[in-house]
């Protein structure tokens, strides 16, 4: 039932439109502190019900179809932000047994034992044996004026680290790690340097047919940065990952990636200068003909079962 209404919304041709899927990690088991995150089961029927409904294109092919008005129909592209090593260890397999194609936007000052700032602030909320977490305690010029944090228990755990993520976003990048080592350092916590992606692990995707797409050093709302600083960002790890690769890196992805919010006309214009050939957002919705290729949308059902996460990936191809 689900395959004619998909068809019909996504026909072939002029009236073609592109779903991008997005996705960050894919544990190996649930975390309750990331309910939101997908594990290795949830991504591999997510897979199965992906290639039964879609064709997977790789996001070149896809985007020049876009461009030429020939995409096919149920035109369906599969990508990562960030570069967690659970990218190569967990999700390439599964796609792989599955036939699909993605697309593994890195953030490269990561690479090699590097750790993201919020990830410094899950896993010190994690790991701290605090009974609560004060930003007051901490003699550091710039904290939030949060309350205390409770952390008794797994669910406020989790609103700990939401209060803090969302306090902390949109501070400047090297003011935002200051705080957030400073955090960590009152936690006297012990921190993980294994999460994100190896140089070898991203030549490894490389080598294995998946396309590997920028997205930034330090993973910082290039709004906020001056137009030298966001091209410096964009270009050097593009340059970077052309190095690993030793091909063409053509695709980015805009860290945080709400239109209007976390990029501007002039980040756009930025990237469309330095010569890639597309780059997505985190805005819902599907691509159609004239889409912009510098703000293609992306969207991902957060649903468990079959017939919800194909419902709102068909209501997703209406809204765009």
């Amino acid at each position: 039932m689900l395959l004619p209404v998909l068809s019909l919304l996504s026909p072939a041709g002029p009236r073609g439109r592109l779903s991008i899927l997005i996705f960050h990690r894919v544990l190996r088991q649930p975390d309750p502190l990331m309910p939101g995150e997908v594990d290795a089961v949830a991504f591999d029927q997510m897979c199965s019900w992906v290639a039964r409904w879609f064709k997977v294109l790789p996001l070149d092919q896809a985007v020049d179809g876009l461009r030429r008005n020939c995409l096919p129909s149920r035109a369906l592209a599969i990508t990562f932000d960030d570069g967690y090593a659970d990218n190569h260890e967990v999700a390439l397999p599964i796609l792989q047994r599955h036939g699909l194609c993605a697309t593994f936007y890195v953030s490269t000052g990561f690479l090699d034992g590097g750790r993201m700032w919020n990830d410094t602030v899950i896993e010190t909320v994690r790991r701290t044996t605090l009974p609560s977490l004060a930003l007051a305690d901490i003699a550091v010029e710039g904290l939030p004026p949060l309350p205390p944090q409770p952390l008794g228990d797994a669910a406020q755990r989790r609103s700990a680290i939401h209060a803090l993520l969302g306090a902390l976003k949109y501070k400047q990048p090297d003011e935002r790690l200051r705080l957030v080592q400073a955090i960590a350092t009152h936690a006297a916590t012990g921190l993980p340097d294994n999460l994100m992606m190896r140089s070898e692990q991203v030549r490894a995707l490389h080598d294995a047919g998946m396309l590997i797409g920028a997205h930034t050093v330090s993973h910082p709302i290039l709004a906020v940065l001056s137009p030298q600083a966001a091209r410096d960002e964009i270009d050097r790890s593009r340059q970077r990952l052309q190095a690993i690769t030793g091909q063409r890196v053509a695709h980015f992805a805009y860290p945080n990636g709400v239109p209007g919010r976390d990029f501007s006309d002039q980040t756009v214009q930025i990237v469309r200068d330095l010569g890639f050939d597309s780059a997505v957002t985190t805005g819902w919705g599907a691509a159609r003909r004239g889409a912009d290729p510098f703000q293609l949308p992306r969207f991902t059902p957060w649903d468990r079962s079959r017939h919800r996460f194909g419902l709102r990936l068909a209501r997703n191809l209406v809204g765009g």
